[in-house]
């Protein structure tokens, strides 16, 4: 399962962010340990712990003593916020750039976007 090119413990913070922005891991909701995570998918414990860790530095977790991790709070909408931030400062920015360096005018970006990538340009039909 974990076979991407980043450590373990990345893969599992972010695959946990992945259940949190879809709604498959509600606010309030506990979240497997780390036993059971280190259980389920064959890995350290401590790898599991540090991925947790990193979590709850970032809100996105907290530990109820003797409970266990749970969502945090609110813990949805940052990661959204989060994320919504990153697209446009990595993915629309250098988009609008690259459309000023070919002359595309910010009126046909628009139009673009709004018919979700038809064209409008109608002499380079394939």
């Amino acid at each position: 399962m974990f076979d991407g090119p980043e450590p373990i413990y990345v893969q599992i913070a972010q695959m946990i962010r992945a259940q949190v922005l879809a709604g498959e891991l509600a606010e309030e909701e506990q979240v497997m340990s780390t036993t059971q995570f280190a259980t389920t998918f064959r890995i350290n414990p401590a790898t599991a712990a540090k991925a947790f860790a990193g979590l709850v530095d970032e809100g996105v977790l907290y530990k109820r003593r003797g409970l266990g991790m749970f969502v945090a709070p609110g813990a949805r909408e940052r990661l959204l916020a989060e994320h919504r931030r990153r697209y446009f400062d990595e993915v629309l920015a250098p988009a609008l750039a690259e459309a000023d360096l070919l002359g595309i005018p910010a009126d046909d970006v628009i139009s673009y976007v709004r018919g979700r990538g038809r064209t409008t340009d109608t002499k380079e039909k394939p």
